[in-house]
């Protein structure tokens, strides 16, 4: 189940020779794979790629048809380990994660599989974004590729480009036997257009026709000392050249001739749309991708093709370097190239351009404006379109004051989701015991580092919440409590986390929010998941694991039940009894149970059945205006109102339209032993002859002690 379907999309995979294909890039991508005769692909599904892993999944039963393998990673080293098939046999593989924090997790299995390096085309798909809307460390995965000699593609965001840097980065990958990563940014994930499609292909070896006998066994290509100082020499004398070669025989870097000669601007691939429209801007560029200014674009970040570079720059007296990011790696390289061959074209870079932050339009446009300034390229009236930025920019100024200030508004918690209780109860727990020192974790409970909960010292990774309390514990005097989701657990908590802090015999609590999907990014199913992607129930489960590992102090307590949770905190924190606690707050993920319960809510109301919702409210005339239903669950449906007794001033709550009827605002109230404002009312579809009635007795009963007028 993920949030996302693309089972009609994926009908457009099936395209054959000569047919056009339309679509979001993301489709190409996986189209470009199936081109390309892939024995197997896989991923960590709870980092997608613009929901790369979810369309393969939605295409299982077509890429079987080709003998395609496909596996659902519990974690990124576990999809970069299945690229070891491409090292002994000339099976084509890809695997995708969104980095740089999935390459981090990764990082010892590529380095394994980048020494001895592969036969097999072998091609790492990352998702990486940079800047306010990554939601991710600001790091890019440039290190890793120069670091382990790993090439890395970065295509134009242009459908055709996309599709032919993926066909071409497997026989890179090939000709040079080293892993290729290509990076996409979430702007090229769903950039639309289309491309004259091929036939897929089927690998010559695969599931539909096994290889017979299994690989003779050959040191050679063990990432294991001796070789591996053999391989590093293999990496820089053969692999590196290769990698060159092909790179300027297949023509992956792209040139854009431009009349303004004595100028030039070197991308990345990723950033040529925003390059390209900001020089459309300032009136540089045309809407078909025809500039004044030359640009080299590097579909290849990883390695520079130093012939190429050369040529270009050899005779501009200026050159403009577009890359994200810091270190300034491609600067860098540029200029120890340009240097060495005595070509003293100035560079400009960082400084024209800021040294960290995404490189939007507004930014790239102030960069190219800063670098002709520098520059005073002859052919241009500088000052013109050093005025044209900056009507363009002022622009968004002037918006911006025109609007007035905007109240900031941080990420939340969804409505009705089960973790905000357990954080409501954490808080009410607080005032008994006293402040806890809190690990957070990657995940939709991580929300709670902010209001109203703010709640949290630290955040070292997905499912290290409990390993990183390691050497709290022991320094404090209260128990630390560390918080993680089921998909932090299987992902990389119960070994990092649970094993060590068993076998240290550390002390401490453990929350684990268990709600069934690996819901941040999409609700993807987990080993836990009452199904799975075949449709049947993978057979595992949180709890029966933990006391499989030997937790003895265990409690499983349903996340709505504010009270309970609370008191189970407030135990866990107190016990004498030593040893890690685990609290398992069991409740279905929100948004995931809302579309479960609509579709099923909706066969129901089409065949007349019978059907239950939940709304709750509050009562005016009881509510007392104290809030703090408000500032203990944070809920986005419970607001304030006016409150219609003229005699009071202070605003009542009120519950929007919104709610979705988990109760938790009613169980704050009890648990918090607030003011009895909240009710309960269920709304009926397809009434019964019993509900009818049953409503008209009721009507009755409350117009019996309903207070009666007073003639006058």
């Amino acid at each position: 189940m993920a949030e996302r379907s693309f089972a009609k999309e994926v009908e457009a995979l099936k395209l054959g020779d000569g047919e056009t294909f339309r679509g979001e890039g993301i489709l190409a991508v996986t189209k470009a794979l199936l081109q390309s005769g892939v024995a197997y692909v896989g991923g960590y599904q709870g980092a997608p790629v613009s929901h790369l892993l979810d369309v393969l999944v939605d295409a299982q039963d077509m890429m079987a048809g080709l003998g395609v393998h496909l596996e659902t990673c519990t974690n990124e080293a576990s999809a970069a380990a299945m690229l070891g098939a491409s090292i002994n046999y000339p099976l084509r593989g890809a695997v995708t994660w969104k980095s740089i924090v999935g390459t981090n997790v990764a990082a010892d299995a590529l380095s394994n599989l980048s020494s001895p390096g592969v036969i097999g085309g072998a091609m790492i798909i990352i998702g990486e974004d940079y800047g306010e809307g990554a939601s991710v460390i600001q790091e890019r995965s440039y290190a890793y590729a120069l670091k382990s000699s790993m090439w890395l593609l970065d295509p134009r965001p242009d459908l055709p480009a996309i599709v032919r840097m993926v066909e071409k980065g497997f026989e890179l990958s090939e000709a040079s036997h080293a892993p290729v990563m290509l990076e996409l940014r979430v702007r090229a994930c769903h950039v639309t257009g289309e491309f004259i499609a091929k036939k897929n292909r089927a690998s010559a070896r695969s599931g539909l026709n096994r290889i017979d006998t299994p690989a003779r066994f050959d040191y050679a290509r063990l990432a294991h000392p001796p070789l591996t100082f053999t391989h590093e020499k293999l990496k820089i004398d053969e692999r590196l050249p290769a990698a060159q070669n092909f790179a300027r025989e297949h023509r992956l870097n792209e040139f854009f001739d431009g009349d303004l000669k004595e100028t030039g601007i070197v991308v990345l691939g990723g950033l040529y749309n925003t390059v390209l429209r900001a020089l459309a801007r300032l009136g540089l560029a045309d809407n078909f991708g025809n500039a004044r200014i030359p640009i080299y674009c590097l579909n290849l970040a990883y390695p520079l093709i130093p012939d190429e570079l050369k040529q270009f720059c050899l005779g501009k007296r200026d050159v403009l370097i577009v890359e994200e990011g810091f270190p300034d790696y491609v600067e860098q390289a540029v200029a120890a190239e340009l240097r060495r061959a005595d070509i003293q074209t100035r560079i400009h870079g960082k400084g024209a351009l800021p040294k960290a932050g995404e490189y939007t339009g507004e930014v790239v446009l102030r960069g190219l404006a800063n670098f002709l300034n520098a520059a005073q390229p002859a052919g241009i009236d500088v000052g013109e379109i050093a005025a044209k930025a900056v009507r363009l920019l002022g622009h968004k100024g002037a918006a911006i004051a025109a609007v007035g200030d905007i109240p900031p508004r941080p990420p939340n918690f969804c409505t009705g989701c089960p973790e905000r209780p357990v954080f409501a109860a954490l808080k009410l727990a607080q005032r008994e015991i006293g402040p806890a020192h809190i690990s957070a974790d990657i995940g939709c409970h991580s929300f709670a580092t902010f209001a109203p909960f703010s709640m949290g010292n630290s955040i070292l990774g997905y499912g290290m919440s409990l390993a990183s309390a390691a050497a709290v514990a022991p320094n404090l005097k209260a128990r630390p409590i560390s918080v993680m989701g089921d998909g932090g657990f299987w992902h990389n908590g119960l070994i990092t986390g649970v094993a060590s802090n068993l076998f240290n015999k550390n002390d401490g609590v453990l929350i684990v929010m268990q709600n069934g999907y690996t819901s941040a990014t999409g609700q993807q199913y987990m080993p836990s998941s009452k199904a799975s992607r075949q449709g049947t129930a993978p057979g595992m489960d949180v709890e029966s694991t933990l006391r499989a590992f030997g937790v003895k102090w265990l409690r499983t307590v349903r996340s709505y039940s504010v009270a309970k949770m609370a008191a189970t905190l407030k135990e866990a924190m107190r016990t004498p009894v030593q040893g890690l606690k685990v609290i398992i707050a069991d409740g279905e993920c929100q948004l995931a149970r809302q579309r479960r319960v609509r579709a099923e809510d909706a066969v129901k109301l089409k065949a007349g059945e019978r059907v239950v919702g939940t709304k709750f409210g509050v009562d005016d005339e009881i509510c007392t205006g104290d809030h703090s239903c408000i500032r203990l669950s944070g809920c986005p449906s419970l607001t304030v109102k006016p409150s219609p007794d003229p005699l009071r001033t202070d605003p009542v709550a009120a519950v929007i339209e919104s709610c979705v009827g988990c109760g938790l605002c009613g169980e704050v109230a009890h648990a918090a032993v607030l003011c009895p404002s909240f009710y309960r009312a269920e709304v009926i579809q397809n009434a019964s002859r019993w509900d009818r009635l049953l409503h008209r007795a009721r009507q009755r009963v409350i117009g019996w002690l309903a207070p009666k007028e007073v003639a006058a």
